[in-house]
């Protein structure tokens, strides 16, 4: 199983996604032998699709479709080669996740086909077996259903150790140590 997570998608504005990572990316395409990857938007509530694929071809040097761009979503997880899931909302993705039969496939897709998983911000949160410690907010729904559970620790891609002057309320440390408490296996 071949595994990127990611923190994020890029360091700087002008920088092109996945920028910082092409060294790791391309080797792995080129060893692979990797023509084409599926990429997973649901995560992005507002902005250009299309923009992100073409952006993320660019980047790769391959061609990048969305999953949208298929008969079905689990048609376009059956032919991929490469699967990248996009940062955003961790909620929203995973949810969509779900309705469109997609965590099985995913999961199949990458354990029993080896295709590689590529997961930035909310993509690197649904790798984890569930996104109990994501910094997003539940836009749509606050059932946390499981996630894909390809990586066997739960992330916060997000972490800052940082104390905020005046703020009254928990910390990142704090909220992590009660979910430890709760959660301790």
């Amino acid at each position: 199983m071949e595994l990127f997570l990611l923190s994020n998608g890029k360091l700087a504005d002008d920088a092109p996604l996945l920028g910082y990572a092409q060294p790791q990316l391309h080797a792995m395409i080129a060893r692979r032998a990797i023509r084409s990857a599926v990429l997973i938007l649901y995560a992005i509530i507002r902005g250009d699709h299309a923009q992100r694929a073409a952006d993320l071809s660019t980047s790769l040097g391959i061609p990048v479709r969305t999953v949208d761009a298929f008969t079905s979503p689990a048609d376009a997880i059956a032919q991929a080669e490469l699967i990248l899931v996009s940062g955003g909302n961790t909620w929203f993705l995973n949810q969509m996740l779900h309705e469109q039969g997609l965590i099985v496939a995913i999961q199949r897709a990458v354990r029993e086909r080896q295709v590689p998983y590529v997961g930035w911000n909310a993509g690197c949160n649904v790798a984890t077996p569930s996104i109990r410690t994501t910094n997003d907010m539940p836009v749509r729904s606050s059932v946390v259903l499981p996630a894909l559970g390809l990586f066997p620790v739960q992330i916060n891609p997000h972490y800052l150790d940082a104390s905020v002057s005046g703020h009254m309320g928990e910390t990142r440390d704090e909220w992590l140590a009660e979910f430890c408490a709760v959660n301790p296996s």
